[in-house]
This record gives structure tokens, sequence and C-alpha cells, in this order.
């Protein structure tokens, strides 16, 4: 078959048919892109497949499509400018690349090394859904709850090193800047950097004396200071808290381990105590037929410890005081509530029997562990 002459015409240092060819081969590489992406997932998939229970192949896609997706659409690009030739400068001197070939060579490199530092991204993604769901099937509940704790720290080091790895592999390939230089240069102005840092290699090393000390995991109720929430994740640099608000609270790890740290969780019982105020005119006899009612009233109820205290406290000009407490035996904030509840409402009906008069009655709760 013959080309037609027009084909042979030059533009810009190439031929019309030079155009042609990359043309095409960009027109193929991007009409197979979506094939090939899920071909090589599949591939993965199955060559994972032993390692991967609990891991669909949806999930696996859905984790890999996007990055090898960029990364074929690169290598298709870079196929097609390889079939041409770049126009020479009058200026150009011989042995010399022009600059547009290396600025479009150096964007092409950055392109493709951000792409795969975007692909191991995923593949730690993939290890450690991996992990988590190999550990859900297999793990105890105090295994799970250390997983849970540890697996996304772990994520988020690894991502950190891979992201520092990648930004050395740029400088050096695509910026050309010594590395090795660098680096050594870091090691000079270490001092400043590590001032500049303090805060953040601080909430770093906290971050290991959780992890360490483990006073508190992924699920716990805990209060630190001015702050309490249930904890949801601990990160390297800081740990985020659900506020009883529902607001999403970060913290840095410093302050969780600085001040005096509370788990609400670690709790076997929830206290209640408050104080009653009865009438001057309540007799001693009601008041001691109130007090062994209220007692019994309260020990009858199944969620309460044995160890109950109503005691006739003090003389006031306001009327007779009478302290409560007693421990409720729950973690269950709402089951505490409702057991609050109904145990008023039996003190009530015994003071209503004996016919006492409060005069007022001040209530403060505590919930401080037994």
């Amino acid at each position: 078959m013959e080309i037609p002459p027009f084909l042979h015409r030059e533009v810009l240092g190439n031929e019309l048919l030079d155009y042609v060819f990359a043309l095409l081969i960009f027109g193929l590489g991007a009409g197979l892109n979506r094939l090939l992406t899920r071909l090589l997932s599949r591939i993965l998939f199955r060559l994972t497949k032993r390692y991967t229970a609990g891991i669909t192949e949806q999930e696996l896609h859905d984790l890999f499509i996007q990055p090898l997706s960029t990364l074929l659409f690169l290598c298709t690009i870079y196929l097609s400018f390889s079939v041409l030739r770049y126009p020479l400068p009058p200026t150009a001197v011989k042995g010399v690349e022009p600059w547009p070939k290396v600025a479009l060579l150096n964007l092409f490199h950055l392109g493709v090394i951000v792409t795969i530092v975007w692909v191991v991204l995923r593949v730690v993604d993939f290890a450690l859904l991996m992990l988590q769901r190999r550990a859900e099937l297999t793990a105890t509940p105090s295994s799970q709850r250390l997983d849970n704790q540890f697996l996304p720290f772990a994520k988020d080091l690894l991502k950190v090193f891979v992201l520092l790895i990648g930004l050395m592999v740029i400088l050096g390939r695509v910026f050309g800047v010594n590395v090795v230089g660098f680096v050594g240069t870091l090691g000079i102005g270490g001092l400043a950097v590590a001032f500049a840092a303090k805060e953040s290699i601080e909430n770093l090393l906290a971050s290991f004396t959780i992890f360490l000390d483990q006073p508190f995991g992924v699920g716990d109720l805990v209060s630190a200071g001015d702050v309490s929430g249930t904890v949801e994740k601990i990160g390297f640099r800081s740990t985020r808290l659900r506020t009883a608000e529902k607001s999403f609270l970060t913290v840095p790890n410093k302050s969780m381990i600085d001040k005096p740290l509370d788990n609400l969780s670690l709790r076997t019982s929830r206290r209640v105590g408050f104080t009653l105020v009865f009438d001057q005119k309540t007799t001693s006899t009601q008041l001691h037929a109130i007090i062994e009612g209220a007692v019994a009233a309260i020990q009858q109820h199944p969620l309460i410890l044995p160890d109950v205290q109503m005691k006739f406290n003090a003389l006031t000009p306001s009327g007779k005081e009478v302290t409560v407490q007693y421990f409720v035996e729950t973690t269950n904030y709402d089951e505490y509530l409702d057991t609050k509840e109904d145990l008023n409402y039996r003190i009530v009906e015994v003071v209503e029997k004996e016919g006492g008069i409060f005069a007022t009655t001040s209530t403060t709760t505590s919930v401080k562990s037994s």
C-alpha cells in the first residue's frame, strides 16, 4: 500500500506520518487503558487471593483503578511522543538536548514518580486493609482492640516514609539535586530543624508512649484536662475524639499524656451522690423510717452494689440534710440514667408514704470509677 505523498510533508521537524503514528499510539493506549487496568487489578487479586481473606476483588479494584490508570496513561503519552523528533532551535549546541525536550521529559518523570508513589501508597492501604480483615476474623477482643489502635498508626507512619522517599527521588531525578549532599546539609542544620519541629517531635514521641503504656485505646471514653470524648483514632501527631456534642475534636498527643487522664471506659460502676433536705417539721421517727425504707428500696434494684449509704448528715437553718450515695453497676450511660430515675421515684414514694416533707433538694452526680 502506497503512502500518500502529503503525509511526507514536514511540520516542526516531523513528517505528518509521524504525527499520525503518534495519534494512533495515543488512541490505542487510551482505548485499552480501562481494559488493561482491570486486567492488572484482576491479576494482582489472583496473585494475592490466598492472603486476602475478607477482601473482595471490587475493593482491591477500587484501590488501584485510579493510580494504575494514570500510570498507563503516562506510558501512553511517552510512547506517543517517542516517535516524534524535537525541532532544534537556531542557537542549539550540538550534542545538547533541546530545552523543550528536557522540560517535557522532566515533566514526564515527575508525573511517573508521583504516580508510582501513589501506587505504593495504595499498596500500603491494601496491606493494612488485609491485616485488618485477617485480624477481625481471628483476633480476640483484646488483640482486636490493639489492632484497631496500632494499624492506623502504622499506616500513617509508612505513608510518611514513602512520601519522604518519593520527595528525595523527585529532587534527585527531576531537579538534579545532590540528594546525599542535601541530606548532609540537613545534618548541619539539624539543630535548627529540631527546634522548628519541636512540637511535632514531642507529639511523635508521645504517640509511642501511648502505644507502649496503652492508657487508652480506640473506642474508649476519656477525659484529659478540659477535653473529653470517645477515641476514634490515634495518629502519630494527634488523637481524634468524638465529643458528647458529636463534634470531632483533634488533640495533640502531648496534651493527652501531659495532663491527668481519666479513662472512663475502665470504670466498673458509676457513683451517684446527692443530698436531700427535709423540712424542720419532719420528725426523727419519720427520718428513721424514710432512711430505712429508701435504703431497702435502693438495694432491691439488680444493678445496685451492696454498699448503699444514706445518712442524716447535718442540721441547717434550711432543714435536715440526708446524704445519699450508691453505685450503679453499669458502664452504659443510658442504663445508668434509667436506673437513677427509677431509684429517684422509689425514694420519693418512700418519703410520701412516711409523711416526710422536702424543704429543698440539691443534687450532684459523679461519674468517677468505684
